[in-house]
């Protein structure tokens, strides 16, 4: 597995009625396929982030959708960035994944995380728990599902789950790939160290370097070689060929959420789209170089939420940012 260059959908408030909804996703995915980004990412909430809009927005179950993007795509692999643990069974999560990798010819990677959104759980009545709880949780579901995707029979009787002898048939390989999402330098960098092929990392670019050298401490704890977990960084990208015109979608954007651009101080503005790369293609370029790249980041996963549904966008996106990766 490698994913130098994904792209997230987050965002699914289009100027189109329902029935054109899911086609607008396909243009999008097959849009990618096509720009040369390597993987499809979903999101796994019920609701509509606070981060990115009201709780009532449209939004799609990811595993249902990437089944039938497996159908609509040929190349490009399929995940979830990042399924919440705490929705479901981890025995259950590694059949899913595993069907969805036979139903798209192998091209299944399995992106997880502890979960986070309360809202959602309390609303569709998954039990929440503490941070502390996530995270064990999240803990005992990797060792049953690492070894169900390896072709394996686990047993685990643990404080939150347990399996007997679990079966995982049919399966293309036994190689799948298992992505961590997250940024905790304890807890979510430990499980990746032990776990995980990838691991994305979703925090203020700023904040790159410490969380690097954090990772490579996580790794040297259990005796692992940093080289041999690929990283990403997952970028909120406002591009189009006029920069002013990117500029302003990231301000109406912004402005949607609470925060004015025009009005905040430097340090304000700095903290709201430090997680941002606006502009012109050749400015995105260079942000996304200097601020991530350079700073020892394997790869870029992005999404568009502004108008990642206009046709040309995510091509646009692609054309400017696979040449910087494959470099």
């Amino acid at each position: 597995m490698t994913i130098r260059l994904g792209y997230q959908m987050p965002n699914f408030k289009y100027s189109t009625p329902v029935t054109e909804l899911f086609p607008t996703v396909i243009a999008q995915i097959r849009e990618a396929e096509s720009a040369g980004f390597d993987t499809a990412f979903a999101v796994d909430h019920f609701y509509q982030t606070s981060t990115l809009g009201e709780p009532d927005r449209p939004m799609l179950e990811s595993y249902t959708s990437l089944g039938a993007l497996a159908t609509a795509t040929e190349r490009i692999q399929l995940s979830v960035l990042c399924t919440g643990n705490t929705f479901r069974n981890p025995a259950l999560l590694a059949k899913t994944v595993t069907t969805l990798d036979v139903a798209s010819g192998g091209r299944a990677v399995l992106g997880i995380g502890a979960g986070w959104f309360e809202l959602e759980h309390k609303q569709y009545g998954y039990e929440f728990g503490t941070f502390t709880d996530r995270f064990e949780r999240l803990g005992e579901a990797l060792q049953i599902i690492t070894p169900m995707l390896r072709g394996e029979r686990p047993t685990f009787d643990g404080k939150w789950y347990q399996v007997e002898s679990a079966i995982n048939e049919p399966r293309i390989r036994d190689d799948l790939p298992i992505l961590l999402g997250g940024a905790g330098e304890k807890k979510t960098f430990a499980l990746a160290a032990r776990f995980a092929d990838h691991l994305n990392i979703n925090w203020g670019a700023s904040e790159l370097p410490r969380k690097l050298e954090a990772l490579e401490a996580r790794c040297a704890e259990v005796g692992r070689d940093r080289s041999t977990l690929e990283t990403s960084y997952l970028a909120f990208v406002f591009i189009d060929e006029s920069g002013d015109r990117a500029r302003k979608l990231q301000h109406d954007f912004l402005l949607r959420v609470g925060v004015d651009l025009s009005e905040v101080s430097d340090t304000e503005r700095a903290a709201a789209t430090d997680r941002m790369f606006c502009g012109a293609p050749d400015e995105v370029a260079e942000q996304i170089k200097t601020r991530v790249l350079d700073k020892g980041i394997d790869g870029i996963i992005l999404n568009l939420i502004a108008n990642g549904h206009e046709p040309g966008i995510v091509e646009l996106a692609g054309r400017t940012l696979r040449p910087l990766v494959d470099a």
